[in-house]
């Protein structure tokens, strides 16, 4: 399941003079390998597996569950980029590159399922980085997660950007006998150049899309994630037509959308990188996300102005993304007054890191 070669010895003595992170509590060893340049995987043993996100959240459930810490795929506006410095990791270039894989999740989750205090709630993967990056087919720890749920009678939903999800189909089939599958697949750029440019580690919209047709094909309801849209550069009238007409062929059945928003950490590398890439644009986004996450209320209102009748043009379900303001105000208020019952598990909250 792990790699030998270019190993990182635990003395942190490395021949590829990659850092190993000796302060990190269960690491069992860091490597490096020639199919993933300049990216250091740094193997622990996880404490917990199970995940419960904050009371507050505006996320439809309250589990998660993430094999990987830091993603490969370098998307420069990952919203996930904070959590990198729960390390002492920066969320720039570290997050990209030091990626931290729980090698004995499958097991830890199996344990905290069987729980008699476990009631069976709906577990989410992809929310924070994605399961099925790039390394997840040398590791191969998403089989034995969906195998853990499904056995223990526990829903599941699975929002990815990566194409490997198809190796796991008949494996989800099977699952799905038992539990409800909710699958997803996040596009956000259907522009070949810009993103290989802003998602330089992902597949091609393309290949993601021929994703969404082979899940649809066994039998699943899926969800696009369209978004982030990005103020200037993917929000063009044409531009989200032309998406929503590819995504409508694919077999989707519901699109997810919302404007981008930028927390810190991801903020600053995603502005570095429009003042580097875009500098014409740099002037607009100060503007837009200077003092705050999130683009400006008229502009998120225009957006889903123009995006109800498209997407009713394509015969598309929609929603508008939970992760905005007014929906993060709502669900607090109903969280103050409806959780007041104590969790299932006894478990830290997000962001938890083993």
């Amino acid at each position: 399941m792990r790699w030998s070669g270019q190993e990182i010895s635990g003395d942190g003595a490395a021949s590829t003079g990659a850092p190993a992170l000796l302060g990190m509590t269960g690491l069992v060893r860091s490597v490096r390998t020639p199919e993933f340049q300049g990216v250091t995987f740094h193997e622990v043993t996880a404490k917990s597996a199970l995940n419960r996100v904050p009371a507050a959240s505006s996320m439809p459930f309250d589990w998660t569950v993430n094999p990987y810490r830091g993603c490969s795929h370098a998307c420069v506006y990952c919203f996930a980029r904070s959590s990198h410095r729960y390390l002492d990791l920066d969320a720039g270039a570290d997050f990209d590159q030091q990626v931290i894989v729980k090698i004995n999740i499958a097991e830890v989750l199996r344990a905290e399922l069987a729980r008699r205090s476990w009631r069976g709630d709906l577990v989410a993967l992809g929310t924070n980085t994605d399961p099925y990056q790039r390394a997840e087919g040398r590791y191969g720890l998403m089989p034995g997660i969906i195998e853990a749920l499904a056995a223990s009678g526990t829903p599941l939903s699975i929002l990815t950007k990566g194409t490997l999800l198809r190796r796991d189909l008949p494996l989800l089939e099977r699952a799905a006998e038992h539990v409800p599958v909710d699958l997803s697949l996040s596009i956000a750029v259907f522009d070949d150049a810009l993103q290989k440019a802003v998602e330089p580690g992902t597949p091609t919209a393309a290949a993601r899309l021929a994703t969404v047709r082979a899940a649809a094909d066994a039998g699943f309801r899926v969800t696009v994630f369209l978004m982030p849209i990005m103020p200037w550069l993917t929000d063009s009238d044409a531009q989200l037509d032309d998406a929503l007409a590819r995504i409508a062929a694919s077999g989707a059945a519901r699109v997810v959308f919302g404007a981008l928003h930028l927390r810190p950490g991801a903020k600053e590398w995603f502005l570095e990188w429009i003042e580097r890439e875009h500098p014409e644009l740099l002037t607009g986004y100060r503007r837009f996300y200077g003092s705050t996450s999130y683009a400006p209320s008229a502009y998120r209102r225009n957006l889903a102005q123009r995006m109800r009748p498209l997407l009713a043009r394509h015969g598309l379900d929609s929603q508008e993304d939970e992760d905005q303001p007014e929906q993060r105000r709502i669900t607090a208020a109903q969280a103050a007054r409806a959780r007041t019952a104590p969790s299932a598990l006894d478990l830290s909250p997000q962001p938890a890191l083993f």
